[in-house]
């Protein structure tokens, strides 16, 4: 069937902006049903906690409830790879936490390529780690650490959640950089190492301030510095590692993610929102106690950080020899 001409114009001018029109549309409807953030880990914890902060910020900004699912497992890859293959249409985001960063270098076997699969909305919080010593060993200062460290190699015991966790990694990365031997005690989990360092069978962990932060206030650990590369406001006196290890950082982060082929209205909603979020009042004093730091910003800033990780930690991965348990 033929048209003519002039009436073909017109549609043809209809069909060029339908695109555009459609785009708007979603826009203005998203979200129309509740969504879900998965979280790839137990709940209860900082990563939790931190997912179901945005969850409820963003459940009353945008009128549909944000429910936080846990999915544990694997560091966290049975829970990016429900991610991944999730249809790409903003009803299901991504806690991105540093493991993320890790464990391309750390599995060789994945279904999914994190840095192509998932797309970064936006960097909630940097975290960071603090290192701690029971109270009983004299070592107050990272200074005294190495120096004991050199004269004992092989004697210091370090715990750590596990191979290939971040406190292993930003151990190993302190290791690398100021030439000590210290033995890595991995275990089930961050409160098992906690709790033999408490008890005296460990004498340093690379612990998250979440984990560790009643047990330093009570006296029951003694900090001796930051891996982040400030100076954090829960802690104004512990100088950061890089005081002593030049260019030193352990720096984690966490975020939001959302699959590949989400549309980019509703990832600069979710930006739009969330950054609304870390400008609350509350909401950043939970992060800092926490032992985080509020960040904010664009996807393209997030996914420079996460870029800027899997590099770099890949190459820690390589040079400590760390295998997937």
């Amino acid at each position: 069937m033929k048209f003519p001409r002039r009436s073909f114009m017109p549609l043809a001018a209809s069909a060029a902006v339908l695109p555009s029109l459609s785009r708007r549309a979603r826009a203005e409807t998203y979200p129309s049903r509740p969504a879900r953030i998965i979280v790839g880990f137990t709940a209860g914890g900082a990563t939790d906690i931190q997912a179901r902060l945005m969850g409820d910020w963003l459940s009353q900004r945008l009128g549909q409830q944000y429910i936080v699912e846990n999915k544990p497992g694997a560091s966290g890859n049975i829970g990016t790879e429900t991610v991944a293959k999730a249809p790409a249409d903003g009803y299901t985001l991504l806690q991105v936490v540093t493991p993320h960063a890790i464990n391309a270098a750390l599995y060789s076997n994945l279904s999914f390529d994190f840095m192509r699969d998932i797309v970064p909305v936006i960097y909630v919080a940097r975290l960071a780690y603090v290192v701690v010593v029971n109270p009983s060993l004299h070592i107050k200062s990272i200074p005294e650490l190495i120096a004991y460290a050199k004269a004992n190699p092989g004697k210091i015991n370090y715990g750590s959640a596990g191979q290939g966790t971040p406190q292993n990694i930003s151990c190993e990365l302190f290791k690398m950089m100021a030439g000590v031997d210290l033995v890595h005690v991995p275990y089930r989990g961050g409160a098992p190492a906690i709790n033999d360092l408490l008890s005296g069978h460990l004498q340093v962990v690379f612990a998250p301030v979440s984990e560790s932060i009643q047990q330093i206030k009570a006296g029951k650990l003694r900090p001796l510095a930051v891996t982040t590369a400030a100076r954090l406001s829960v802690f104004p006196d512990l100088p950061p590692i890089a005081d002593f290890v030049p260019g030193y950082e352990a720096s984690g982060f966490a975020g939001i993610g959302v699959p590949k082929g989400t549309p980019d209205d509703v990832i600069k909603l979710l930006n739009k929102e969330i950054n609304a979020g870390l400008a609350d009042a509350k909401i950043k004093e939970r992060i800092i106690e926490l032992g985080g730091t509020p960040v904010g910003g664009t996807p393209a800033e997030f996914g420079a950080i996460l870029s800027e990780a899997t590099e770099k930690w890949a190459k820690v991965i390589k040079f400590a020899g760390i295998k997937a348990e």
